[in-house]
C-alpha cells in the first residue's frame, strides 16, 4: 500500500500538471467508491496538498476530491483518446488552463485526462466540503512530517494504548502515514522491538526521529516499489534498495550481523533484529 513517502511523490508530480486547470467532465466506475469522482466535474483545481496517505485536490468552490490509493492505486495524466485501460475506475478530463489562467498555462495543452487506476479496487474517492470527515483521514493524527509535532506530544498520543507499538503506527492515530514498510524500518533505527507495549520519553523521541528520517529518505529516493506503486511518470521508486530491515527477513543485520526474524504481529507480517530490538 502507498505510504506517505509514495503519496507525498505522486503529489508533488501533480500539482505542476493540475493546479488551476478545470475538471471539465468526469467518468466513474458504477461503485459507491469510485462513483464520488462526478460530483468533482466542473471545478477548478486550487491547490494539491497531502494528509499522511490521503491525496487532496482543493477545489475552487472549497470542497476537496480526497483520494486514498488503496494497495493499488496510481494516478497519471494523459492524452485523451489512448487506449482504453480495464484498470481505470475514474478520469477526469482537463482544461488547457493553468496557474496562470491561460489557455495553455504553464505548457498544458487541451485534450488531457487525469486518471485513476486501481487494479484490486481497494482505493476510494470523495468528495468533501470544510469540516467534513472522510474514513480514516477524519480519525488520525498530524501527519509524521509535520513540523508542529513534538517529542512530547507523539509521547503522550502512544500513551493513549495497550497495543503493540507497530500496531499502533498503523492505525494512523498517534501519527499519519506510516505502513508497514517504513514502520519496520523506522522502529529498526530506533531500535525497539515492534511488539512493545510502552515506550519512554526519550524512546519515543528516538522513534520519532527515525520515523522522520526513513520517510524524508523514501520521498527523497521517489518511494518504495515492491510490485504495483508507481509514480505519475509510470516509474518505480528506488527507495526499495536502500531498505535495512522490512523484507529482509534471514538476512543479517547491518548493525551486528544477526539473522533478522519475521514474525506477524496482528495480522501484519514484521521483520525486526532479535539482538538490536530486544523487547
Amino acid at each position: 500500500m502507498p505510504e506517505l513517502p509514495e503519496v507525498e511523490t505522486i503529489r508533488r508530480q501533480l500539482e505542476p500538471l493540475l493546479r488551476g486547470r478545470r475538471l471539465v467532465d468526469a467518468w466513474a466506475f458504477p461503485h459507491p467508491k469510485f462513483t464520488p469522482a462526478l460530483d468533482a466535474a466542473g471545478a477548478t483545481v486550487d491547490t494539491v496538498s497531502r494528509e499522511g496517505k490521503y491525496l487532496l485536490l482543493g477545489l475552487g468552490d472549497g470542497r476537496d476530491l480526497v483520494i486514498h490509493l488503496g494497495m493499488t492505486g496510481s494516478l497519471r495524466v494523459r492524452p485523451q483518446g489512448e487506449p482504453g485501460d480495464p484498470y481505470v475506475r475514474a478520469h477526469w478530463v482537463l482544461d488547457g488552463g493553468g496557474p496562470d489562467g491561460t489557455a495553455a498555462g504553464a505548457g498544458h495543452g487541451a485534450g488531457e485526462a487525469l486518471e485513476y487506476r486501481d487494479v484490486r479496487r481497494f482505493g476510494r474517492l470523495a468528495v468533501v466540503r470544510p469540516g467534513e470527515h472522510h474514513g480514516t483521514l477524519g480519525v488520525q493524527g498530524p501527519d509524521a512530517l509535520d513540523p508542529a509535532l513534538t517529542d512530547p506530544a507523539f509521547w503522550r498520543a502512544l500513551q493513549g494504548s495497550r497495543r503493540a507499538l507497530k500496531t499502533q503506527l498503523l492505525s494512523q492515530r498517534p501519527i499519519a502515514g506510516v505502513g508497514n514498510i517504513y514502520a519496520d524500518e523506522a522502529l529498526w533505527r530506533a531500535r525497539l522491538h515492534p511488539a512493545r507495549r510502552s515506550v519512554t520519553r526519550t524512546q519515543a523521541a528516538a522513534l520519532l526521529d527515525a520515523l522522520r528520517a526513513v520517510l524524508t529518505e523514501g520521498v527523497e529516493n521517489g518511494g518504495t516499489t515492491l510490485r504495483d506503486y508507481r509514480t505519475v511518470a509510470g516509474e518505480r521508486g528506488r527507495n526499495q534498495t536502500r531498505l535495512d530491515c522490512y523484507g529482509r527477513a534471514g538476512e543479517p543485520c547491518r548493525r551486528c550481523a544477526t539473522p533478522l526474524r519475521r514474525i506477524v504481529l496482528d495480522a501484519r507480517s514484521t521483520t525486526f533484529c532479535p539482538v538490536c530490538q530486544r523487547r
